[in-house]
């Protein structure tokens, strides 16, 4: 019976802070904007929103109380209807009721959200634990407890990041593996970055923690409603920090565990293929697939983009296989050439080094196999 008044005093709060945004902005631009939070679908969640629209209320109290007694003393008391300046100073009564209840309001306004803030922190208890690792961009999710980690990146396709095709209904905002969280659990996230701090912010969770290299922040949600909820980085990471998106799918318990056997055998599929031969056209069409992420700094077409360079033509593409494999497996210290060693598998790596030294009119007929790589690690 409590939930239920609960949910619904939250209800009418809402409709009534939702009126009053309205009443406030005109009809085209209420039409074309949402005005207040995302639909909340975890606990934390409510009460970021609930604690939202106590201050929105309490702030518009203090704007009609303050501004009605400057307008009703401007206007009734002006000088064309005779009125004259007071002379009076130093009233110790004013001056101490002007103070006390400003302090007040604050304590009041500090109650909640200190509880609020204390809540977002409390990982106590929890049924499961995600590691999240922020990369230059994309994302890197380890599951301990199922023993699985994948890396999560922008699927837009280019021909539409390009202008050259219409854009999707999840423009910019959908990935190739998406997080699954099971509903009505309690997930301890560990937040931690690889390169630049990062922020993973899903809105409708009440989650933005920052991602920062060498240290560890945790926070946790409890999704209560099955569905897939979108967020993005809310740090400037560099280049590309709009195209490095955050998909949650909150599924059932049953559901997660079926995800769970998938990826695993996923997985050991992956490793069976790593030890085969691999022919040339396999290795471009798989290279040009993974070549996507590296198209964002050295261009679709391999001319280099910015400070970055190009690969049609360079020595790296186009020289000793051996320096090709180094630079792709371990990066280039002090520049944004990263490490794609510990974020893609051999098979990955071999056919994107292939597509690199075959592509972009690079023709060394090189084939590079998933054993060299693993060899030159």
């Amino acid at each position: 019976m409590c939930v239920v008044r609960s949910q619904s005093r939250r209800g009418v709060l809402s409709r009534l802070i939702s009126g009053i945004t309205l009443a406030a902005v005109p009809v085209l631009a209420a039409a074309d904007y949402q005005l207040n939070l995302p639909p909340p679908v975890s606990y934390i969640a409510r009460r970021i929103l609930d604690l939202h629209n106590l201050i929105f209320i309490i702030c518009v109290v203090i704007f009609v109380i303050v501004f009605g007694f400057m307008f009703y003393a401007m206007v009734v008391h002006r000088k064309s209807r005779g009125h004259k300046p007071a002379t009076f100073h130093d009233n110790m009564t004013f001056e101490v009721v002007w103070t006390v209840i400003p302090f007040l309001i604050l304590v009041g306004m500090a109650i909640p959200s200190t509880a609020t803030l204390i809540e977002m922190t409390d990982v106590s208890k929890a049924d499961m634990t995600v590691k999240i690792t922020g990369y230059q961009w994309k994302w890197k999710y380890d599951y301990p407890d199922q023993d699985l980690s994948f890396f999560s990146s922008l699927s837009t396709p280019r021909d539409q990041i390009e202008g050259k095709a219409q854009k999707g209904e999840y423009y910019l905002h959908e990935v190739d593996n998406p997080v699954v969280l099971p509903v009505g659990k309690k997930v301890r996230f560990l937040m931690t970055g690889n390169d630049v701090i990062h922020s993973w912010w899903v809105p409708q969770l009440g989650i933005k923690t920052d991602a920062i290299p060498g240290f560890i922040n945790e926070t946790w949600t409890n999704i209560d409603q099955p569905g897939v909820y979108r967020g993005v980085c809310a740090e400037l990471c560099g280049k590309d920090h709009g195209f490095m998106p955050i998909v949650v799918n909150a599924v059932s318990q049953e559901e997660f565990d079926k995800w769970v056997v998938a990826q695993k055998q996923k997985a050991s599929s992956d490793a069976a293929s790593a030890g085969k031969t691999w022919t040339r056209d396999e290795l471009m069409a798989k290279g040009k697939q993974v070549f996507q992420t590296c198209a964002a700094c050295h261009g679709p077409n391999g001319e280099g983009i910015g400070p970055f360079p190009k690969l049609a033509g360079s020595k790296i593409a186009t020289g000793p296989l051996k320096d090709h494999l180094n630079i792709v497996l371990h990066g280039k210290p002090g520049t944004a050439m990263q490490a794609f060693g510990t974020q893609m598998n051999d098979v990955d790596l071999a056919a994107v080094i292939t597509y690199e030294r075959n592509s972009f009119g690079n023709k060394t007929g090189d084939v590079v196999q998933p054993a060299q790589v693993k060899a030159a690690r």
